[in-house]
């Protein structure tokens, strides 16, 4: 029998008469303590359900009910203007939170020297409600509100900035954590950097290869974190400890990649090796772009004749841009103008030869005006000077040469950069470019004299390589035999420039690619497997069923993978990339057939290649805390960071969401 009015308590144990016990003023079971009698309980309900109190009890609660469906209660007033009042504060925060995400997506300071509405300098955040207030009815009636004093609540002050930035920060977090988590396996990146406060910062960044028909390398930034200690046990803790509190298992983790710094890659103390230490599956890969950079710099000291071409090259850009007349006369002749070499970045310097390469005799034009021109004597000299050594046939071939080797490694460290990078395309690349300056070592230096022979013609200088004379030094006896001296200038200069500098590079990359040559041969299989034997096939996926395996646990099983392998079906190409096989798989619906294979293919996708995110995070970093927001807390600077640079993933959270982690957190009386 249907009685809606029945109800149980499971802590009672007990049965209870709804309606009775809202309206009823009789003390009965039913409606106080519950009725408990088990054996007659179906007469007792029978006895109660025809009594004449809880028929008009029951009266009372239909009727309530249906007029609290229709909105015709008492309260019924007061409740709708708590609703309007309700969606009023909604509507105000929606607009709040949208104004604090345009301005951190732009990395624009909220505040200003004043909080204060409709006063100089009061920010970026009140400016900007002031002005939404001018075509928004309900940021005009809150304004006026707050202007007449009929409310004392603004949510326009710094605290609530601070919590809001917060909330759509952390929900900015709960999404990327639970896509990471879906992922399963990722990788991370780590780079640290002083701010302008002298505290260390640490970029953390994680890798991963979404599940969906079509997969997608993605770089999550996870937010700034205080380095109190720079060593491999500081830092390592630091990034354990950040996992930890966002339920993140370390155990996933399948690579990690840093800068070349010792406290990073070192092999007993690093953080690479630590973390290898807690989890051996956790691959480490050198930056690849550090390296490239790391090569060119090698290769520079590896010649005096190299140090003192760049050190020209930087003095034809201070004498010009130390003077605005100078710089108008070098803008007059050129139209690559000259740019001033990075202290870091040896491989963008190709920017500061570009102008000399192909534009200099018309910067020797240049100084010559200068020359002619100046009335400081000391200007002149400097001029006359750079004017000659930029004439000279030996600059010439210094520039052609370092023009040549730069292009070649500025482009492979521009893919390298990219947050898209698999592991193998970046070893292909690195030995194209090692394959590429073999070859150049064979004709480069002929070639360069050839470049500058042509460029001496066009400035009408002599193309000659001058003699120096050799100074005659008196040697004390030794039992090795000294280097005979190369008495053409020419051939002194192939060996001790171009030979020294080409070789330096190649052996450079040689070296500091080992590591990364032995990550990619751990993987080999999954791209070469159509040249392997079927012994060897079977050898190698069980060796990658080895590397994938840790405390009885394993990703892979290698002998299902080489029958996996086997059984694959004709491929659209007989060569494929690692991410271009896992889309094949994932777009035909093949995983379920493949499921070894699919995992090894997305592992090998997630390792990094380069830590350019996170340093692309410090850019970030110094336009959100300037000298003027140096006093900036280490939450809202994370927080505003964590916006601006995954703004993707900003732009597609819930504003209710948002409003409503805001509400639970002041716990006010009223809930939006």
């Amino acid at each position: 029998m249907k009685r809606s009015w029945l109800i149980y308590s499971k802590k009672n144990d007990a049965v209870y008469c709804f309606c009775c016990k809202l309206f009823s003023h009789k003390s009965t079971k039913l409606s106080t303590e519950g009725q408990r009698d088990w054996v007659n309980v179906g007469a007792l309900l029978k006895q109660h359900e025809n009594s004449p109190d809880h028929l008009n009890n029951m009266v009372k609660w239909k009727d309530f009910a249906l007029r609290l469906s229709k909105g015709k209660t008492i309260d019924a007033t007061e409740m709708a203007l708590l609703v309007a009042e309700k969606n009023r504060w909604r509507d105000v925060l929606i607009r709040l939170i949208s104004i604090i995400q345009s301005l951190a997506e732009r990395n624009m300071a909220l505040r200003g020297s004043v909080d204060t509405l409709h006063q100089d300098h009061n920010g970026n955040f009140l400016k900007e409600v002031e002005l939404m207030a001018k075509f928004d009815l309900v940021l005009k009636d809150h304004i006026r509100r707050v202007d007449s004093g009929m409310q004392h609540i603004t949510y326009l002050g710094k605290t609530i900035q601070n919590e809001l930035i917060d909330c759509i920060s952390e929900k900015i977090m709960e999404a990327m954590v639970s896509e990471i988590k879906e992922c399963k396996y990722y990788s991370i990146i780590l780079d640290c950097t002083p701010d302008v406060s002298h505290r260390e910062q640490m970029s953390v960044v994680v890798r991963i290869v979404t599940l969906g028909q079509t997969p997608e390398i993605k770089e999550h930034f996870l937010g700034f974190l205080i380095a109190p200690e720079s060593t491999g046990l500081g830092l390592s803790n630091l990034i354990l400890n950040q996992l930890e509190e966002l339920n993140i298992p370390f155990q996933d983790c399948r690579g990690q990649s840093y800068d070349n710094g010792a406290n990073m890659k070192g092999k007993n103390k690093g953080v690479q090796a630590r973390l290898l230490a807690k989890n051996p599956r956790a691959f480490y890969v050198p930056c690849s772009a550090h390296t490239l950079n790391l090569t060119v710099s090698d290769a520079a000291k590896a010649s005096a004749e190299a140090s003192c071409f760049f050190g020209y090259v930087e003095k034809v850009y201070k004498h010009f841009s130390g003077s605005t007349q100078r710089w108008a006369i070098l803008r007059k002749y050129v139209g690559i103008t000259l740019k001033s070499w990075s202290e870091t970045r040896w491989e963008s310097r190709i920017n500061s030869i570009e102008a000399l390469r192909y534009q200099a005799d018309k910067v020797r034009e240049a100084l010559l005006e200068v020359r002619s021109n100046a009335t400081d004597p000391v200007v002149k000299v400097e001029a006359n000077s750079l004017a000659e050594e930029i004439g000279s046939f030996r600059f010439h071939i210094c520039c052609v040469v370092w023009y040549d080797i730069l292009s070649k490694i500025n482009i492979t460290s521009k893919h390298l950069q990219s947050a898209n990078m698999q592991l193998d395309v970046a070893v292909n690349l690195i030995h194209k470019n090692k394959t590429d300056l073999i070859s150049y070592r064979q004709t480069g230096f002929s070639d360069a004299q050839t470049s500058a022979k042509v460029i001496c013609e066009q400035m009408n200088t002599e193309a000659v390589l001058k003699e120096k004379r050799l100074r005659s030094t008196k040697r004390h006896f030794a039992y090795e035999a000294a280097d005979e001296v190369i008495a053409d200038a020419m051939k002194r200069m192939e060996v001790s420039f171009f030979n020294a500098v080409v070789d330096c590079s190649i052996q450079s990359l040689e070296d500091r690619f080992k590591s990364l040559g032995e990550v990619k041969a751990n993987f080999g299989v999954l791209l070469n497997f159509n040249s392997f034997p079927h012994k060897v096939l079977r050898d190698q996926c069980e060796l990658l069923g080895e590397k994938l395996s840790y405390d009885e646990e394993t990703d892979v099983d290698g002998s299902s993978l080489a029958v996996e392998i086997e059984s694959l079906p004709v491929l659209p190409k007989p060569r494929m990339t690692a991410f271009e096989l896992l889309t094949y798989l994932s777009e035909n619906e093949m995983c379920e057939l493949y499921p070894n294979l699919w995992v090894a293919l997305r592992i090998a996708c997630t390792l990094p290649v380069t830590v350019a995110t996170a340093e692309r995070s410090f850019s970030k970093l110094k336009l959100i805390k300037t000298y003027l927001r140096s006093t900036m807390a280490q939450e809202r600077l994370s927080g505003l960071a964590v916006i601006s640079i995954n703004n993707k993933v900003s732009q597609a959270i819930s504003y209710n969401d948002v409003i409503s982690d805001f509400d639970s957190r002041k716990a006010r009386k009223e809930r939006f």
